[in-house]
């Protein structure tokens, strides 16, 4: 199948739906409960702003990296509806 010729198999449009979800969800886990639980000591030795960088990613960090997550899905989602989408117009 070439680029220039869109696909047209929904099995394939959620496959890669569900892989750029399941990838996004990983970074998000990682992030939110890696760097608030499991490595707050480690990062706690770093100061960001006068706060230690473990309690900051507990506080802020996770929620900002969420928004950013956000808006790297819905642009990736953008592409592959493009990709997947049918030329009967």
């Amino acid at each position: 199948m070439s680029d220039e010729t869109p696909p047209n198999n929904n099995g394939d449009y959620w496959r890669a739906n569900l892989r750029i979800v399941g990838i996004l969800m990983s970074i998000w886990f990682t992030v939110s409960y890696g760097c608030s639980i499991l490595f707050v000591d480690q990062l706690n030795k770093i100061q960001l702003g006068g706060f230690q960088l473990g309690f900051w990613f507990a506080q802020q960090g996770s929620i900002y990296v969420f928004v950013i997550l956000i808006a790297v899905y819905v642009r990736m989602m953008s592409k592959l509806d493009k990709k997947y989408s049918s030329k009967a117009d």
